[in-house]
């Protein structure tokens, strides 16, 4: 595929999911805006547990030196 088709496709597809993330506030139960919120929301929890848990595992291999 072409590289500019294939930059153009993307955009295009991430342009429309950010329209009818938009769009979708009052659709009730389909409200993709609220459904983004939580999975950000998620990642971020899990993002910031697994960096701690980092630090953990650091923090002990350096007592062992």
């Amino acid at each position: 595929m072409n590289k500019w088709l294939e930059l153009f496709v993307g955009l295009i597809l991430v342009v429309g999911a950010i329209v009818v993330a938009f769009y979708s506030q009052g659709w009730g139960v389909w409200n993709f805006w609220s459904a983004a919120g939580t999975v950000f929301k998620g990642g971020l929890f899990w993002g910031i547990l697994g960096i701690g848990a980092l630090f953990i595992l650091l923090g002990i291999s350096d007592l062992k030196e």
